[in-house]
């Protein structure tokens, strides 16, 4: 009986997959409706001006990070909802985001983490006002790069 209960748990990981599911989900439409407001309201406003335009693209960089943030929570909820609940379901994904162990959810999780570490720099740099020090945050990420990168060549399977 214990066994059974205990092989029946695994099924608790669904409580994680829906929430993960539906914050993602709230995530993206909650930054798609800051997007088209941003350009209704530029659009209404009418003015083209050079310092609108660097507004517009720092506020979507933002929402790159945002949409980012928020498929990474897509991925980890698939991928436990494929390791936990249904080992058949990972099958039924694209190639690159097929999961047969924790370690595949990790490496798949680590590229999406390196990509929004990314875009935060570019974010930065594009709305650099001069003050602050630009360097020091871009070579704290660029560790952090290199580091995750070469987690990623150590954990990742070798290439046929």
């Amino acid at each position: 009986m214990l066994n059974r209960f205990l092989a029946l748990s695994r099924y608790l990981v669904v409580i994680g997959v829906v929430a993960g599911v539906l914050g993602a989900l709230a995530l993206m439409v909650y930054q798609a409706i800051v997007v088209v407001a941003a350009i209704v309201d530029i659009v209404r406003d009418g003015t083209i001006d050079v310092n609108i335009a660097k507004k517009l693209a720092v506020g979507l960089i933002q929402a790159v990070d945002v949409f980012m943030i928020a498929v990474a929570m897509l991925i980890i909820s698939l991928g436990l909802h494929a390791l936990f609940v249904d080992d058949t379901f990972s099958a039924s994904l694209p190639r690159w985001l097929q999961v047969q162990t924790f370690e595949d959810m990790k490496l798949n999780l680590v590229s999406v983490v390196i990509a929004v570490l990314a875009v935060l720099f570019l974010r930065e740099a594009v709305d650099w006002d001069g003050d602050r020090d630009l360097l020091t945050l871009g070579a704290a990420i660029a560790l952090m790069i290199a580091a995750l990168t070469w987690f990623l060549a150590k954990k990742s399977p070798p290439k046929p």
